[in-house]
């Protein structure tokens, strides 16, 4: 199994030896609101009729309510610590920049 992925610098520690880089994914994710699934889903199981009927009523019910959002994707996290001499080998990759892993099981 391989997986080669695109991390995104988080935070850099830097203790003169070692360089410690925390990677987060980088994958762009669009939060949805709780409304959204609830209009989504309460819509999927009514038939039109009833959904004429229910939605604005569903509609208005929900827009009183506090908007929360919600990922939609769980984002894989890594913290990795190096030499200095193999950070500075790398081009010394700052906060924001990003990276390619490569991941495999031997």
């Amino acid at each position: 199994m391989s997986a080669t992925n695109e991390f995104k610098i988080t935070q850099i520690v830097d203790n003169a030896n070692m360089v410690q880089l925390t990677l987060i994914e980088n994958v762009s994710t669009e939060p949805i609101s709780q409304k959204q699934m609830i209009i989504e889903n309460v819509s999927k199981k009514l038939d039109s009729e009833t959904k004429e009927q229910m939605m604005p009523l569903l509609e208005a019910i929900l827009q009183a309510q506090p908007t929360v959002n919600i990922k939609t994707y769980q984002q894989t996290q890594i913290t990795i610590a190096m030499p200095k001499s193999r950070y500075n080998h790398m081009g010394k990759p700052q906060v924001g920049n990003t990276i390619e892993i490569d991941m495999k099981k031997i």
